[in-house]
């Protein structure tokens, strides 16, 4: 004790006097008066005085970040002799528990130039700024003739007599991996026709092209076909007639769909392409996800794309692009200094993709010329007009009228080449509809290209060769900046079709399977980094014929189920009953066979002598941390059988950071006690398990352990039988006038209060926060060290639908106007339960029961308050269930919300909008603040959110929907299960609201003398032409907890006495904390069910905010401008080669030196092909 304290106490010192001196050089850099200039004139010698004090600060500051992560090393190589568990927490007479200060510190040591980034102001201002151009239309939807939502069109007929119109017709079917049937029967019934007749009709006539996309339908086929067919595959993606175009295994949604599963569905296309074809995609094609996030732009561009292509954005936006002729833009991410992000953007002009919509302006005109619409078929146009097959007779006539499309489309682009989709759903699956279109077209193109008067060249294409055309017209290459073209950033969320229909339901819609995806993308990234660590070492150790190689298969597929379930119908709610249930059947599956995976890597990685390692399938050593029954139903528990020898625990933490975490364990007795593997007694607390709100589940407890959890490691923790006294958690049940029987169990104190109207409030070191006494919701939030209490209070809220003709469904949202209070029949049963490790306030309402939980823990679980709802509104008509959160923040009408995890975009509340324009999902957070403070609401499944008023934040809970939204769907939302959202509500003070004048706002003043931008206030990232926000370090570290729970495994009971187990940590030492290792996925070998000896580990450098306070996070924190050594990261694994690839490991980037250290800019995701061993 006394060693520990004069540890902190040297440290302490030490800390102190390197921040004074760098206080004092900062000083002496700021007021010596040789360093001033006298006078204005000598602007030259002013920019190398500054560029000379640039230089300086930056020396400075190296200099003291190099002396505080030294000091941080000793400190912390001191403690670690001196390190025992903290001691159980003292009981304190007013029922709240203190823990007693950790037995390490943390330190939080942030490299100044790392908080440089989120400032932004760097790069060069885009010339379309989506945030200000919403701000900019008035969207009063004017009907504009044949052109319903734009305008007429008009040109001079000799506009092309100088440089020709370059038409490029692209065939391609859209096929949905399940919607309206499920993936096997739209495969069965359409899709392999679809490419069976390709393959014979392509070959009929070297000047025919199509398109193909979704590689979870071509890999399918290709297990089907004969060698000799996927020869002639081979031979038409070799000449150009066929092209792969993005090349993911679906096109998947962009507004739910986490950046994890993105990128692993756009590795399993790519590498099942080049593995089978020998092809590389180099164009991106998305016509029908319901609006688009800039995050697809960025991962493509990673990949080597070099133009893409989009179709489904507000058709005002489309209608205010298309009068200026910015259709096609240089797509930048928001937070880009240097243009390195820009990819080549084709936005399609008109309503849909099919042939109607994509001709020309006119779908009357446009439907003549889509020949799978010939009378006597079974598909018609139902503006009247059926097409005519084309002859010599009608040939000129026909001809004319379809280039007068062409000519007039054509008008809302910059260039003179022309792109011009041929398809629609499902289309091409009989060889006459092939015949009719084709050979048609092909008579119109022979006469166009016959009369040099016309000034035309029309053609079948790929997306790409019209992509090649353009830029050859342009005199670029792919991937340069055209010139005279502009640069766009921004995102199109949220999209309208028509009228004030806008698509923001099924950012909610379905949100049990939502959640499924969350968490088997969670088991599916720790089972690929365990698998891989497991095979590393046992390769290593000569040991991989005894390791089950068997489960890279498992891997496989489970990457592919997650895969598919990214597609727009699968993700967002929207597709029929039965197809839901298909979906549910194959994550439930994988999500078991991923389970079994960590087990075995598990089993493997915690045997203290390998050499005992036995697989056995039949008898697995470690059983599973819960169970589903089925695949709608909410996860059990598994209960540990408590008995007189020990059982042991392994405990899984998928995070690269050490974690403080509170581990909950279900046991069949109230007396035990939890040791950590050398046998040190650990803190816990022991309470009931609820079945309902008044009933302890009999002779099944839960026991919270406090435990510290290696980075990316294995835990081993034994239970042991013990009549010593466990710090048992009180509970206070309160009734409200509910008449209901209360079921006990011992020795669980529990108190029960017919009714109470007193507001009470928990409390931890970190924050307080108080709750109504009637309704056992949150009221206000104090966080330590400060005078006031902040509101933030919640309720829920219920929207209804519209009574006119068109009304909400799974995919739009029409409410009848603004949310209505949930009025419950009963008053809640409110049930406070108050320990040494948590406390929590169970409120249990009809239709939702929500719980928040306050962790009485040192670091990052304590800062933000846990909660989750269990949502059941199944006897609801027409409903949907909202939980909002009020606050004194004065955020105005700005509000932010995430694009799939990756980063964060500004969102501004539009009062010219109807409610139901001003949702936007969210995947991962939405936040609001003002110059003090910032709200964050981390969500553990994607939802729609909004703020519709000053310092609100609201999320859709759940939606219940009776009818059709007349999308095609042709169902309601009927099947709602009981689901289970989780969040964390975290409260940070903005330090510019800071008055102080110490050191840091030194910092900040130097800064701004030297020219950078300054600490702005308010939403800066709003008002600021470049609109721009990070989350803080913390916050980041906050979503990573919730999305990523540790996972518990007993050993299995059954065996004899255990063979020695130990606690793994793979990591030699920290990683810096603003990196994030996404992915260590083991590639495949040649036989495609077997894993070779590389893998590639993916990582990802956030982007964060430094303007928030940094106290106390509870967890080693260091960043370093981005710099990683690689080759030392893996403890006892030696890196046998690194070569950096693009993202999805197609092309191979070159190195900067053998060396194994790398370096990644903030935001930055880059793979590696490495071998460990």
């Amino acid at each position: 004790m006394k060693l520990k304290k004069q540890v902190t106490v040297c440290g302490a010192a030490i800390f102190c006097v390197a921040v004074f001196s760098l206080y004092l050089m900062l000083d002496r850099v700021q007021h010596d008066p040789a360093r001033h200039q006298s006078g204005g004139n000598f602007p030259r010698s002013q920019i190398s005085v500054l560029q000379n004090r640039i230089e300086q600060l930056e020396q400075l500051l190296e200099e003291n970040h190099e002396i505080i992560s030294h000091i941080k090393d000793s400190v912390l190589e001191l403690t670690a002799h001196a390190e025992g568990q903290p001691a159980l927490p003292p009981h304190t007479p007013n029922v709240s528990w203190v823990l007693p200060p950790e037995s390490r510190p943390s330190f939080l040591s942030v490299s100044p130039q790392d908080c440089q980034f989120a400032l932004g102001g760097k790069g060069q201002s885009p010339d379309l700024q989506m945030l200000a151009i919403y701000s900019l239309l008035p969207f009063d939807n004017q009907d504009g003739g044949v052109w319903k939502q734009g305008f007429d069109i008009t040109y001079e007929p000799n506009e092309w007599d100088t440089e020709p119109l370059q038409v490029f017709v692209v065939p391609h079917s859209h096929n949905d991996p399940g919607w309206i049937k499920t993936f096997d029967k739209y495969y069965y019934d359409q899709t392999q026709h679809i490419l069976n007749s390709m393959v014979l009709k392509m070959q009929e006539d070297p000047r025919r092209r199509f398109i193909w996309s979704e590689i979870s339908f071509f890999s399918k086929w290709w297990d089907n076909i004969s060698a000799q067919k996927r020869a002639a595959v081979r031979r038409l993606v070799g000449n150009g007639q066929l092209e792969m175009v993005t090349g993911g295994w679906v096109m998947p949604d962009e507004a739910n769909s986490h950046y994890f599963a993105m990128i692993d569905q756009l590795i399993e296309g790519h590498q099942w392409l080049e593995k089978n074809i020998g092809v590389t995609p180099r164009s991106g094609w998305a016509v029908d996800p319901f609006g688009h996030s800039s995050t697809m732009p960025y991962l493509l561009k990673r990949s080597n794309l070099t133009g893409m292509l989009i179709q489904r954005v507000h058709y005002a936006i489309k209608k205010h692009f298309a009068a200026t002729q910015n259709l096609e833009f240089m797509w930048r991410q928001t937070w880009d200094p240097d243009a390195s992000t820009d990819i080549f953007c084709h936005m399609m002009p008109f309503y849909s993709y099919d042939v109607p919509h994509t001709c020309g302006p006119d779908p009357k005109i446009c439907c003549q010329f889509d020949f799978k619409r010939l009378p006597g078929g079974r598909i018609n146009c139902p503006w009247k007009v059926p097409p005519r097959a084309i002859t010599d007779s009608n040939v000129a006539e026909r001809a004319q009228l379809l280039l007068d499309q062409y000519r007039k489309k054509s008008k809302l682009y910059r260039s003179k080449v022309l792109l011009v989709p041929l398809g629609d759903d499902f289309r091409y699956d009989k060889p006459q509809e092939w015949d009719a279109q084709f050979l048609n077209y092909q008579r119109l193109f022979d006469f166009l290209n016959s009369q040099p008067n016309l000034h035309v060249q029309v053609q079948f294409g790929t997306l790409s060769d019209y992509f090649d055309a353009l830029y050859k017209r342009l005199g670029i290459v792919p991937g340069m900046k055209p010139p005279g073209f502009p640069v766009l950033s921004g995102d199109f969320f949220s999209y309208a079709d028509r009228e004030d229909h806008y698509w923001t339901g099924y950012y909610t819609s379905r949100p049990f399977y939502k959640s499924l995806d969350r968490v088997l993308e969670a088991h599916l990234r720790g089972a690929e980094i365990l698998f891989s660590l497991a095979l590393a070492h046992a390769r290593r150790a000569g040991a991989d014929g005894k390791y089950p190689l068997s489960d890279y298969a498992l891997l496989s597929n489970a990457r592919r189920n997650l895969g598919l379930f990214q597609h727009h119908d699968a993700i967002t709610g929207t597709a029929k009953e039965a197809v839901a249930v298909d979906y549910g059947v194959r994550l439930l599956h994988s999500l078991t066979n991923l389970k079994r995976v960590i087990i075995n890597a598990a089993h493997y990685l915690v045997l203290g002598n390998k050499e005992t390692y036995h697989h056995d399938p039949a008898a697995p050593f470690l059983g599973m941390d819960d169970t589903r029954p089925g695949q709608d139903s909410l996860p059990e528990k598994t209960v540990v059988k408590l008995d007189t020898s020990p059982r042991f625990l392994v405990v899984f933490n998928p995070l690269e950071q050490e974690r403080l975490s509170v581990v909950p364990v279900l046991v069949d007795s109230p007396h035990v006690q939890v040791l950590s593997e050398e046998g040190q007694p650990l803190p816990v607390q022991l309470s009931a398990h609820w079945g309902s709100a008044t009933d302890m589940v009999p002779d099944v407890y839960q026991v919270s352990v406090l435990a510290r959890l290696p980075a990316l490691g294995l835990r081993v923790l034994q239970l042991h039988r013990s009549l010593d006294g466990r710090p048992v958690a009180s509970t206070r049940l309160y009734l409200h006038g509910r008449d209901v029987s209360v079921r006990r169990q011992e020795p669980v104190p529990l108190h029960v209060f017919p009714a109470t109207t007193d507001d009470f409030c928990l409390e931890n070191q970190h924050l307080r926060a108080c709750f109504s006494g009637s309704s056992g919701l949150l009221q206000s939030v104090r966080r330590a060290g400060e005078e006031r209490e902040q509101r933030v209070s919640s309720e829920f809220l219920v929207y209804g639908t519209r009574t006119s003709k068109d009304k909400s469904g799974a995919y739009l949202f029409l409410p009848d106007g603004e949310a209505k209070p949930y009025a419950p029949k009963e008053p809640p049963v409110v049930r406070v339960t108050e320990g040494p490790l948590f406390s929590e306030v169970a409120s249990y309402y009809q239709h939702v029961q929500t719980v928040m939980r306050l962790y009485n823990v040192p670091g990052v679980e304590g800062l933000s308050l846990d909660v989750s709802c269990v949502v059941d509104i199944r006897d609801h008509v027409n409903k949907e269930l909202a939980l909002r959160f009020t606050t004194d923040i004065e955020s105005d009408d700005a509000f932010f919300t995430d694009l799939n995890g990756f980063q964060i975009q500004p969102r501004r509340y539009q009062r010219k909008l109807p409610l139901q324009a001003n949702f936007y999902p969210m995947p991962a957070m939405a936040y609001i603040q003002d110059t003090q403070s910032r709200l964050t609401l981390h969500t553990a499944q994607a939802l729609g959110v909004s703020s519709l008023g000053s310092g609100q934040l609201e999320v859709i809970l759940d939606r219940r929907l009776m009818q059709d939204d007349n999308r095609g769907l042709g169902q309601g939302l009927k099947d709602n299960k009981r689901t289970c959202n989780r969040f964390r509500l975290l409260l940070e003070r903005r330090t510019t609201a800071s008055k102080s004048s110490g050191f840091f706002s030194k910092l900040t003043s130097m800064f701004k003398a030297l020219g950078f931008p300054g600490a702005r206030t308010g939403s800066p990232e709003v008002q600021d032409g470049h609109p721009i926000s990070f989350p803080s370090l913390l916050s980041h570290i906050t979503s990573m907890h919730l999305n990523a729970e540790a996972l518990v495994m007993p050993v299995a009971q059954e065996k004899p006495v255990p063979p020695a187990l130990r606690s793994f940590a793979p990591l030699s030492n920290t990683l810096p904390c603003d990196f994030h290792i996404l992915n260590l996925r083991t590639l495949q070998a040649e036989d495609d069910s077997l894993p070779s000896a590389e893998a590639a580990l993916i990582l990802h450098r956030k982007g964060f905010d430094c303007s928030l306070e940094a106290k106390n996070l509870g967890f080693n924190c260091t960043t370093s401008q981005g710099k990683l050594a690689l080759g030392s990261l893996f403890r006892g694994l030696e890196l046998g080669s690194l070569q950096p690839t693009s993202l999805t490991l197609m092309y191979p980037l070159s190195m900067a030196s053998n060396s194994t250290n790398i370096h990644l800019d903030p935001m930055e995701i880059s793979t590696f092909r490495i071998r460990l061993g």
